[in-house]
């Protein structure tokens, strides 16, 4: 599924570096239009509303706010993936390794075992999928905690990249707003 709206807002507002980033800073991972957000969480409502998710998981940071906005439309939690013990995090955790595409780094990431338990229906939630590190990751953390996956909600896929055809060739259901199929800068050519 797609969501014309976003792809509307990454045509007139993104940008592509390289031919390999695409920013969309204005809107989405920096400064966050929330009434987007608003519109992206009601459609992952419609596509996973039957699924009675109990919790939304994401990964610092970029995909807190979108994860925040589309809880409400599910009326859960959110739990974010952090990417360093502190010392508000008592007690035992589930961890795993994430490469970051961005930032170029590996990073473990953690979620108190608490907050993350045997009995609930998880929906991923985060900005992008590009090669399919931070979504690996987190269906990892889900995988150790015993709870269902029942799938993953993505703003924005790099469809010419393999993160997505890996997941799903997993089994995981992921449901992509946008789905880039071709970009370069001053052109970007959705699915």
């Amino acid at each position: 599924m797609y969501m014309k709206l976003l792809e509307e807002r990454i045509r007139r507002d993104g940008v592509v570096e390289d031919g390999q980033v695409l920013k969309v800073d204005r809107f989405l991972n920096h400064q966050m239009d929330v009434g987007l957000f608003e519109e992206m969480g009601k459609e992952w409502a419609r596509l996973f509303g039957a699924e009675n998710v109990t919790k939304i998981l994401t990964i610092e940071a970029s995909g807190i706010g979108i994860a925040c906005v589309t809880a409400e439309q599910f009326n859960c939690p959110v739990i974010f993936a952090k990417k360093s013990r502190t010392r508000n995090i008592a007690g035992e955790v589930y961890s795993t390794q994430v490469k970051s595409f961005t930032h170029g780094n590996v990073s473990t990431v953690i979620v108190s075992k608490q907050f993350l338990r045997p009995e609930d229906k998880v929906l991923l939630i985060d900005d992008f999928l590009a090669n399919g590190a931070a979504l690996e990751g987190l269906i990892d953390l889900v995988e150790q905690s015993g709870a269902t996956l029942v799938g993953a909600g993505i703003a924005v896929e790099k469809a010419f990249q393999p993160g997505g055809e890996r997941i799903r060739a997993k089994g995981v259901r992921v449901e992509s707003l946008a789905r880039v199929k071709r970009m370069e800068p001053g052109q970007i050519e959705f699915c």
